[in-house]
């Protein structure tokens, strides 16, 4: 054989091996869901992540189909009876991966991050919904959860009929010209109160019922200042009744800035249980109503 075959073969052959050396890598890595997916493939088990999440899946009536939630996800009680995969915010891969789901349908803010990342580079189809804390954000989850079940249609319907409820719930305060001043206390530990500012599910919500948000000027939650919370002069204070460590009105009313403040002198304080609170899902109506009822009582007319 001459010099010029055998380096034509050796030539052949190290592509031949290159080749197979490319296939054994891919095979070998698992393969990833098409980025940006809106509509899973295969709907028959699905892992919800966030309690609006899982609400909407159960509004939808398709329940039949999650094969998992999280902890925020107590709601309905029926929803207690499937596998917990952990609280929303502290997932672990492993977790969510170990109930083996045909897709994992996450509200976002789900993580941390890194946790997300590994989920997200896996074969299991991976959708993130929106999170807006207003009407057109509760309508928007409705139809990106139903269109990624492959029921538009239900979705439509059930975002129909959540639109007129809103409206109603937020016409009940419409014609109130003296808005209460709302502060939203998340934690009191050590006598220093976390408070809610804008772009938070509790400013949103104060604002739907009618209310003002007593703090403004940051986005996100805060510790305040004494002097920050008595200018902020809020009449009412509204906490979450199963979140942390509890705080009793007496101990609330004795925090010297508290005290200082109209809501103070009049220990007025609304307290709600805060998936139902703070969820922006189908019974954010209902929490409506029943906020406006506590801020203005008969001015918030049917």
């Amino acid at each position: 054989m001459t010099m010029a075959a055998l380096l034509e073969r050796a030539r052949v052959f190290r592509m031949a091996l290159g080749a197979t050396m490319s296939l054994s890598v891919a095979f070998a890595l698992p393969a990833r869901a098409a980025e940006g997916t809106e509509v899973f493939t295969n709907p028959s088990k699905i892992a919800a992540i966030g309690g609006s999440i899982t609400e909407i899946v159960f509004a939808l009536g398709e329940q039949d189909r999650l094969v998992a939630r999280d902890s925020t996800s107590n709601y309905p009680k029926a929803a207690l009876e499937l596998p917990d995969v952990g609280y929303m915010r502290q997932l672990s891969p492993e977790g969510v991966l170990s109930v083996n789901p045909s897709g994992i349908l996450a509200l976002h803010g789900s993580g941390p991050k890194q946790a997300v990342d590994v989920l997200k580079k896996t074969s299991i189809p991976f959708i993130e919904v929106p999170e807006r804390y207003d009407h057109g954000g509760i309508l928007e989850k409705i139809r990106i959860v139903g269109k990624a079940l492959g029921v538009d249609a239900k979705a439509d319907a059930l975002a129909a009929e959540i639109d007129a409820k809103l409206k109603a719930a937020e016409k009940r305060t419409a014609s109130i010209k003296d808005r209460k001043r709302v502060l939203f206390v998340l934690s009191m530990q050590g006598g220093k109160i976390l408070a809610s500012g804008s772009d938070t599910a509790a400013d949103g919500i104060i604002r739907l019922s009618g209310g003002v948000n007593a703090v403004d000027g940051f986005s996100g939650y805060k510790q305040l200042s004494d002097e920050a919370v008595i200018t902020a002069r809020p009449d009412v204070i509204l906490m979450m009744n199963n979140a942390g460590p509890g705080v009793s009105d007496d101990e609330l009313f004795a925090h010297p800035s508290i005290r200082s403040t109209p809501a103070g002198a009049a220990r007025k304080v609304v307290r709600m249980d805060g998936g139902y609170l703070l969820g922006f899902g189908p019974r954010t109506a209902d929490v409506i109503h029943d906020l406006a009822a506590s801020l203005y009582g008969g001015q918030a007319a049917d």
